[in-house]
């Protein structure tokens, strides 16, 4: 089954890895900021190694997002991704897992859920039409 790992941060800047931007990470040690960044590469490694990783990316600052939504066939389109949203969206990763709660496992062990949050939704699969 395919997972979407939402990761959403409050960064005090746009810059990637977004966890090391948290005010949390930035008070804390450079010994343990390098830690964070050990355990991030070791968890990487481990589901690329073993399959899960489907595929994953860093998003670009939200202040270059787009929201378009379309009412009575005219659409409207404004600057950014949600209205008043602390958190925004800085990347996601697409694993195959075998669970949901193995999808979890992993999800907890991202350091961006010390700091913001990281979502994890099921990705429903649709069928082409019949050959």
């Amino acid at each position: 089954m395919k997972y979407l790992l939402l990761i959403y941060s409050n960064p005090e800047n746009w810059e990637h890895p977004m966890f090391l931007r948290s005010s949390e990470a930035l008070a804390m040690s450079p010994a343990d900021r390098a830690e964070l960044v050990r355990q991030a590469d070791d968890l990487y490694k481990e589901i690329a190694e073993s399959g899960e990783m489907v595929s994953g990316t860093a998003l670009a600052d939200s202040v270059n997002t787009r929201t378009v939504r379309v009412r009575n066939g005219v659409p409207a389109t404004t600057d950014g991704p949600y209205v008043e949203a602390k958190e925004q969206l800085a990347g996601f990763f697409v694993l195959d897992c075998e669970s949901l709660e193995r999808a979890t496992e992993i999800a907890a062990r991202f350091p961006d859920a010390r700091f913001g949050a990281v979502e994890v939704r099921p990705i429903m699969e649709i069928s082409g039409p019949a050959v």
